[in-house]
């Protein structure tokens, strides 16, 4: 090497010597490097990407670059010759003999296929031998550059017998989205997406440290001329492998910047042009010009007033303040690597449709965050409009969310205009978050879908030509920022309406730990993969490949009205089931659903880590995923993990810590914390906060703790296997709204499979008389203790249908038999009637009625709940609670001790 090349690669390792690289990247060049010979295909020429593509190849000890086809480049080629020579004037000819000795050596080259459209920047040095049919030849999209040398490139492949790839490499310099419009800098210096030397330059400088370098897939070149035939014309196979190549390249730089942004107005107008949306307007306007433009300037303002307004500038900002701020609230936030990686995979030939689980007010903004420091596309978020107020709604607004609101009923051009916004945004590429729940949920589990907005979704990606995936995620948290305001709605509090005064309320619990932030991406859905379940239930997998725009357009025409709200419905629950199975465990989660489960007045410090563990066992033979503060192999648990929750939990004041021997009502100085000698208790006023965590997990216990349930509260001789399917399934039904079913098989295969699975781990056992009852040893505690995590739904609706007889004097609002319910639960916990404090919940007592309706026990009507005609009658409306009471055994006992 020269002296002056030398220099210029000191230099240069300089200069990128803090740049980083994904470890795809590397494994897809290594992997390309075995197979044969490697050549870097960018996109168009660039001095700052040829260099930081030199010195990586030169540190991770890659293949090195042997030849690139820009003059002004060649000189640092470290091959024959000296550097006179290599400043001489040379024809396109030349160099191309150049690159032909390169790769019969087996070396690597860079080829850059276009030189960037810039005035300041003319074509010079290198001619164009066949720019006929260049899908580049167009001055807007760069200047053909590389046509000669994939000629080489195929003449040499010929010639040998190992595979020559070309391994397409996209450097990404700027977190913003390129733009749609041109001005004056993208005229002199090349738009964003092909920079010129002094653009690239810029951008350098500006983010030499949040570099992206990704890898197209490969391309074999020995495969490709064989797929193509003997016969094809060497200028229409560089056409295809330009087009190829610039297809893969396009695809990952799509994956970091996401589509091209628009001007605000230009979306706007462009969402006035929806076809749906005119037709609206014209069936609301009638024939009457001037009531047609009155429609169509509403709507262009309901546009603007919902509208995201998403600025990267303003989520580097927010990032920044979250590292300040929200972040310390936790001691660590873990984020699904390998998941998210699929969804990098996903986006680029595809749209995200984010379908996160909705906790927390911080929901908002971690999924924005985590896709930033991924370099992936930030999403705009479907937001309520109660979070569109001063100062919070402008900042959200710039960080991509849009304000919809919560009812569309009475306003049938709002609806068309949010349907209209949506279905611009999904052809438009843009990924779209959603909280399919509607709201936040009050209980830490996941609430019933809402298929408004999810509907709206469905129609765009079926009228659409992008594929589209929607991805289920778990957002969970050991203890989320809003519990105090949660548990006060739980126990009859107003909900209090977000304002400044809340924020900053918010911003003072800063100083408080709230342990572990938890992020999980389960598997995308396509919609094809959910229509082949409803089709083939049996056959169907969500991984079935996304079709092709022309089986999509024939798939939506077959699709009736009937169909379309069957997909819509199958898509909303599979959603539900994957979040739910990617849930990770936290320790906070474990210790929680140890400390409200024992059943004790308190349980020791040992005996609170042994139910952990064994709590962990069974979540581990259930196939549930661990965070890596619980288990960093998924076998063995981590005792300080769960140590640590159980601090978190006595600093939040949710324990009381008892040393035994220890006089009561002695003021002492430093109250004991957790240690091997204490006792803990659950304070009764706080059992609703530490239940929130258990929640999170309780759908994993929720089938076999339904099957021990309905045997435990069975008297006399072994439960057939028939009457205790009756009971379950007569269960299952009053929970319908409490918990998230399995949708991908009937209850009957359900029933089957879950009760094999408890006698196959000795939970249950078949009896001689041919009945089932529960198994022996700890095998059968196991059974009892599912029956125990579900104790307080059954207390709660036991509690509601006993609040049905404040509706014997006459119909009551939802909200006011809430109420009453609420009184009643805490005479009945006082009473010692039921157990469980959290069973006195309003969020239960909302779901029982729910499902009471639906039973036929009560009635809505005017907005109002009353007793069906069947039960208005004492007798019968005592027969409700009589139903609830038989899925309590010692409930059961008791009344009869009483009577």
């Amino acid at each position: 090497m020269s002296p002056a090349a030398g220099l210029v690669h000191r230099l240069a390792a300089r200069a990128f010597e803090r740049m980083t690289v994904d470890e795809a990247w590397e494994r897809r060049v290594r992997e390309a490097d075995a197979r044969g010979t490697v050549v870097y295909v960018q996109r168009n020429v660039s001095v700052v990407d040829y260099f930081a593509l030199e010195h990586l190849t030169r540190k991770l000890g890659l293949p090195p670059v042997r030849f690139a086809n820009d003059r002004g480049l060649s000189v640092l080629d470290p091959g024959r010759g000296p550097m006179w020579q290599k400043l001489l004037p040379r024809d396109e000819a030349w160099y191309a003999a150049e690159l032909a000795r390169v790769l019969e050596e087996g070396a690597s080259a860079a080829l850059f296929l276009k030189r960037p459209p810039s005035l300041l920047e003319p074509a010079t040095g290198n001619a164009v031998l066949h720019p006929r049919g260049s899908l580049a030849a167009r001055p807007s999209r760069g200047r053909a550059e590389g046509d000669v040398y994939l000629h080489t490139v195929l003449a040499a492949q010929r010639a040998r017998a190992t595979p020559i790839l070309l391994v397409p490499q996209v450097f990404v310099w700027s977190k913003h989205p390129d733009s749609s419009e041109r001005g004056v800098v993208d005229a002199l210096f090349g738009p964003r997406e092909w920079p010129g030397t002094l653009r690239t330059l810029a951008q350098f400088l500006l983010n030499f440290r949040h570099v992206t370098l990704r890898a197209g897939e490969p391309l074999d070149v020995g495969q490709f001329l064989a797929q193509q035939g003997p016969d094809a014309p060497d200028d229409v196979l560089v056409r295809r492998l330009t087009y190829a190549l610039l297809r893969r390249l396009e695809r990952e730089r799509r994956a970091v910047v996401g589509p091209s942004k628009k001007p605000l107005d230009r979306v706007r107008a462009e969402v006035a042009r929806s076809p749906k949306l005119k037709r609206t307007i014209v069936e609301l306007g009638g024939e009457g010009l001037r009531e047609r433009r009155a429609l169509q300037a509403r709507a262009l303002a309901l546009v603007e007033e919902l509208e995201s307004a998403q600025d990267m500038n303003a989520i580097q900002v927010m990032d920044a303040a979250f590292d300040a701020t929200l972040a310390k609230m936790y001691s660590a936030i873990e984020v699904d690597q390998p998941g998210l990686a699929r969804l990098k995979e996903a986006s680029k030939d595809g749209t995200l449709i984010l379908l996160p689980s909705h906790k927390s007010h911080v929901d908002y903004i971690i999924l924005t965050r985590i896709f930033y420091h991924a370099r992936m596309p930030a999403p705009v978020i479907a937001a309520g409009d109660n979070l569109n107020f001063f100062p919070l709604g402008d900042v959200l607004r710039r960080g991509g969310a849009f304000f919809i609101r919560r009812s569309f009923k009475g306003d049938r051009l709002y609806g068309a205009v949010v349907d209209a916004y949506i279905r611009r945004l999904i052809l438009d590429g843009v990924s779209l978050e959603v909280f399919l729940e509607g709201g936040r949920s009050r209980t830490g589990k996941l609430l019933s879908p809402k298929l408004g907005l999810l509907s709206m979704v469905v129609e765009a990606a079926l009228g659409g030509h992008r594929r589209v995936y929607f991805c289920p995620i778990s957002i969970g948290y050991e203890r989320v920022v809003e519990e105090r305001s949660l548990v006060r709605e739980l126990t009859g509090g107003e909900k209090s309406k977000e304002d400044v005064r809340g924020l900053l309320r918010a911003l003072e619990t800063l100083v408080g730990r709230y342990g572990r932030l938890n992020v999980q991406f389960g598997e995308p859905l396509t919609l094809e993969g959910v229509q082949d379940e409803l089709q083939h239930p049996r056959e169907a997998t969500a991984a079935r490949p996304p079709a092709s725009p022309a089986e999509r357009a024939r798939a939506e025409l077959a699709l009736t009205p009937a169909r379309r709200r069957a997909l819509i419905t199958r898509l909303a629950h599979r959603v539900m089931n994957e979040i739910n199975r990617v849930t990770a465990v936290t320790p906070g989660a474990l210790v929680a659903t140890a400390l409200l489960s024992h059943g004790r007045r308190g349980i020791s410090d040992a005996d609170l880590l042994a139910l952990c563990v064994r709590l962990f066992e069974l979540l581990r033979r259930f196939g549930a995923r661990f965070s890596p503060s619980v288990s960093v192999d998924g076998r063995t648990v981590r005792r300080a993990g769960l140590a640590e929750a159980t601090e978190l939990f006595f600093r939040a004041g949710h324990l009381e810590v008892r040393l035994p021997g220890e006089p009561l009502g002695k003021e002492r100085e430093g109250a004991p914390g957790p240690s091997p000698d204490a006792f803990y208790l659950v304070r009764d006023e706080r059992r609703h906060a530490l239940d929130l965590a258990k929640n999170v997990v309780v759908h994993f216990f929720v089938d076999r703790g339904l099957v021990a349930t309905a045997l435990l509260a069975q008297d006399g001789p072994p439960t057939t296997r028939e009457t205790l399917a009756t009971r379950v399934q007569a269960l299952s039904r009053l929970f319908k709204h409490e918990f998230s079913f399995r949708v991908d098989a009937p209850f009957e295969r359900i029933f089957e499979e879950t009760l094999d699975a408890m006698l196959r781990d000795g939970e249950l056992r078949d009896d001689a008389r041919g009945g089932v009852t529960v198994g022996d040893g700890a095998a059968g505690d196991d059974a009892r203790l599912y029956a125990g995590i579900l104790l307080e739904f059954v207390e709660g609706y036991r509690i509601a249908a006993r609040a049905l007889g404040a509706l014997a004097k006459g119909p009551l609002p939802a909200k006011d038999l809430a109420k009453r319910a609420l009184a009643v639960g805490d005479r009945m916990f006082l009473g010692g009637e039921i157990q469980r404090k959290e069973a006195v919940s309003r969020a239960l007592f909302d779901n029982a009625f729910t499902a009471f309706v639906e039973q036929g026990y009560l009635a809505r009507e005017d907005g109002k709940l009353r007793l069906a005609e069947s039960f208005a009658t004492p007798g019968a409306l005592g027969a409700v609670e009589g139903k609830v009471l038989g899925f309590l055994p010692d409930a059961r006992r008791r009344a009869r001790e009483s009577e």
